[in-house]
C-alpha cells in the first residue's frame, strides 16, 4: 500500500507533468497583466445560462442555468439544472461564500460534500498566485469518500466573446488528481482552462481535458474521458 508521503510525491509528478502543457505567455502566465479581479457581491436571483458540449465521445450537448437562491450570513445556496438530449439533472450548491464551496461540483454533473471547504476560487483573483488544496470530501454519486488534489494558479487578462457578450476576463487554470484509482488504472488527472469576468459575477468560458492511465504493461495506456467546452449564454444580477 502507497504511504501518505508517496501518493503526494505522485501527485506532485502529475501536477508538474499537466502544467508543461499549460504555459501560454511571457512566463507561461495566459493572458495580459492586470490588477487583481475581486470577489463577486451575490444576490438572491442572480442567474447564468451557460451551453455546454462533451465533444470527445458521443458528443453530449446540454445547457445549465446556475441560479442563486438563498444568501446570507449562513451562505449562498445555488440551484443548477442541466437540460439536455441525454441529461436531465438538478442539483445544489453551497457556497459559505463566492468561492469557498461547502457541496458542490468539481469534475462532472456529481455532488460532493467537502470535509474542508473547497476554494474553487481565491479572490481577490490576483494574477501569477497559486493555491493547493487535499480536498477530502464525500461523493454522493459514486457513494464514495476520497481525498482529490485541487491546484489553481491565476493568468493575466483577456477580452472574450461568448454567446451573452464580450467581457474583459482572467485566466484560471485548474489540475486536478482525482480520488477514482482502481486497481486496474490511475487516478483520473484534469486540466482545466477557465475566464472570469469581474462583469458577470462569474466564469464565462471553460474548457476541459481529462484522462487517466492504465497499471501495468509496459506501455500504459492513457484513456483520455473528458473534453468539454462551456460558455455563457446569458446572465441577469440582481442591482
Amino acid at each position: 500500500m502507497q504511504t501518505i508521503d508517496a501518493r503526494r510525491r505522485d501527485i506532485v509528478l502529475g501536477i508538474a507533468g499537466l502544467l508543461a502543457g499549460c504555459s501560454g505567455g511571457p512566463g507561461g502566465i495566459v493572458g495580459e497583466p492586470g490588477p487583481p479581479a475581486p470577489a463577486p457581491d451575490v444576490r438572491v436571483g442572480d442567474r447564468w445560462v451557460y451551453h455546454c458540449v462533451e465533444g470527445f465521445r458521443v458528443a453530449d450537448i446540454w445547457d445549465e442555468t446556475h441560479e442563486v437562491t438563498a444568501a446570507g450570513p449562513q451562505g449562498i445556496t445555488v440551484r443548477v439544472t442541466c437540460k439536455g438530449s441525454n441529461t436531465d439533472v438538478v442539483r445544489t450548491e453551497d457556497w459559505i461564500s463566492p468561492g469557498l464551496v461547502r457541496v458542490g461540483a468539481v469534475m462532472d454533473i456529481e455532488t460532493r460534500r467537502f470535509t474542508t471547504p473547497l476554494q474553487r476560487y481565491r479572490f481577490p483573483l490576483t494574477p501569477g498566485t497559486t493555491w493547493s488544496q487535499y480536498v477530502d470530501n464525500y461523493n454522493e454519486f459514486s457513494k464514495k469518500p476520497g481525498q482529490f488534489n485541487y491546484y489553481a494558479r491565476v493568468g493575466g487578462w483577456k477580452s472574450i466573446t461568448v454567446g451573452a457578450g464580450t467581457f474583459d476576463a482572467i485566466y484560471v487554470n485548474v489540475l486536478m488528481r482525482m480520488d477514482d484509482e482502481e486497481f486496474w488504472r490511475w487516478p483520473t488527472e484534469c486540466n482545466y482552462g477557465l475566464w472570469y469576468a469581474p462583469a458577470v459575477g462569474a466564469m464565462i468560458q471553460e474548457s476541459k481535458e481529462a484522462q487517466y492511465t492504465e497499471k501495468g504493461g509496459r506501455d500504459p495506456i492513457a484513456v483520455r474521458t473528458q473534453h468539454s467546452t462551456i460558455a455563457l449564454t446569458a446572465y441577469s444580477r440582481v442591482r
